[in-house]
């Protein structure tokens, strides 16, 4: 957060930086460190509803990984984009993840630290009427307290200007391509659950596994979630953006990740043999999502492929609707995402 007009009797404000004060190549990594504890996980789950077994069964866990519980992946997610926001205080909208890619799956008691950097901007065209905005582009990375590589990511937030007319390139606009930007995550997926006893996984949970994927099904998910708690789960992950804690002038806005992790709860109800998500496509945001809302979804099989181990990854993807109070149903969520299965 910067400190505006930091002299002796002067009014300081504390934000973060508006889109026209960011510049390519900036590093924030000022974010407090953040050790997860039972305490988040209990929190997140009931926010969530996590469904996931091997974050909810230390024994199982052990079994399997042959290591302590594990924190939910939606959990560490949220803890990154949450320490992200140092750069996006103001944001109005966020557009996209790509590429999200685990390096490592973190336990209770692991501590995260994440840098994000400024890689592109590009100004969007003015409105009548509107205060002018513009995109940036940010690189997410994530590590755990001995330095290991955990979350690699690439995200898009919608930011105001501070100045109307301020100049934010030599051309008087930023023009930088965001399609360039991310795309398929990167390295090999499966990294981050070798040594995993998968087999061990289908030996004592029930269900259909790998083996009865099919690609192309469709799996609705028959009744929804009301979306509850937004600004506790801003809080409990570090995340300063206006918007998901200040409803002054309007509804409060919900953070993407709580979309996100409601529609990883209905995925697992659909899919309840899954292990865990490993990777993103990527996300979009098709609409606004607010307090109260009630969130439904249908998950797709895209294309499973086996590892030589033993299990597998099953590229899915989830569509998710909201409906208000006004009884409208409207498309809010596109993830498309890698999950392990045994």
């Amino acid at each position: 957060m910067s400190d505006a007009g930091a002299r002796a009797g002067a009014t300081t404000v504390a934000e973060g930086p508006y889109f026209d004060e960011l510049e390519t190549g900036q590093v924030f990594d000022g974010a407090p460190g953040l050790t997860l504890t039972a305490g988040h996980a209990a929190v997140h789950q009931a926010i969530c509803g996590d469904r996931l077994r091997l974050p909810l069964d230390a024994h199982l866990c052990g079994q399997v990984t042959g290591g302590p519980p594990l924190a939910h992946p939606a959990l560490v997610w949220d803890v990154a984009i949450g320490q992200s926001t140092l750069v996006t205080h103001h944001v109005k909208a966020n557009l996209f993840y790509r590429g999200l890619a685990f390096r490592r799956f973190p336990v209770i008691g692991d501590t995260l630290r994440t840098r994000t950097e400024v890689v592109a901007l590009r100004r969007n065209r003015p409105r009548p009427g509107r205060r002018p905005t513009g995109l940036a582009a940010l690189r997410i990375t994530t590590e755990d307290q001995e330095g290991r590589p955990v979350l690699d990511f690439w995200r898009c937030a919608m930011l105001p200007l501070r100045d109307p007319d301020a100049r934010t390139a030599r051309n008087g606009a930023h023009d930088d391509d965001l399609d360039a930007i991310g795309g398929e995550p990167a390295g090999d997926l499966a990294a981050a659950v070798a040594g995993w006893r998968l087999g061990r996984y289908a030996e004592l949970v029930p269900g259909r596994h790998l083996a009865g994927l099919r690609a192309g099904e469709r799996r609705l998910v028959t009744g929804g979630d009301v979306v509850s708690a937004a600004p506790e789960l801003a809080r409990l992950t570090l995340n300063l953006a206006r918007a998901h804690h200040d409803a002054a002038g309007g509804r409060r806005l919900v953070y993407g990740g709580h979309t996100i992790g409601l529609a990883l709860s209905q995925a697992v109800r659909a899919l309840p043999e899954l292990v865990t998500v490993v990777a993103w496509h990527g996300c979009d945001h098709l609409g606004p999502v607010h307090e109260g809302d009630t969130l439904s979804s249908e998950v797709l099989v895209e294309r499973a492929e086996p590892l030589p181990g033993g299990g597998g990854l099953a590229h899915l993807r989830s569509l998710v609707a909201a409906t208000g109070d006004d009884g409208a149903r409207r498309d809010v969520l596109d993830w498309r995402f890698v999950a392990v299965f045994a």
